[in-house]
């Protein structure tokens, strides 16, 4: 069985910085595209960044140069550095990643159970 965990959210002041990770584990073959995902209170869930198994990148507009994404592909863990923060970046933020199970041919998509990030002004 996959799981992907979650770890690094909380509640900080405007301009302050978070790390977020999320590790996946159990009977994985192979980790493909992770990804971050957000939402806030009553909207819709959005994609904020993603990275590829070669390592590029994509990011929502409203978090480029300040959010940045990467992986550690030993330890199937990815990483979202998030700098300059805003109000309007709180959200439930959550992980994702296209992981092929070691009992299955094909590949499946898995989410964490998400973390919230809190912006005070």
């Amino acid at each position: 069985q996959v799981q992907l965990v979650e770890s690094g959210g909380g509640l900080v002041k405007a301009g302050g910085s978070l790390r977020l990770s999320c590790a996946a584990s159990g009977s994985i073959s192979s980790v493909h595209t992770m990804a971050w995902y957000r939402q806030p209170p009553g909207d819709q869930r959005d994609l904020v960044a993603r990275i590829s198994g070669d390592g590029t990148t994509l990011y929502l507009d409203a978090v480029k140069g300040r959010f940045t994404i990467s992986r550690d592909n030993v330890k199937n863990t990815v990483y979202l550095q998030m700098n300059s923060l805003k109000p309007e970046d709180t959200a439930v933020y959550y992980c994702n990643a296209i992981i092929r199970p070691i009992d299955l041919l094909d590949l499946h998509n898995y989410w964490g159970q998400g973390t919230q990030v809190t912006v005070s002004s």
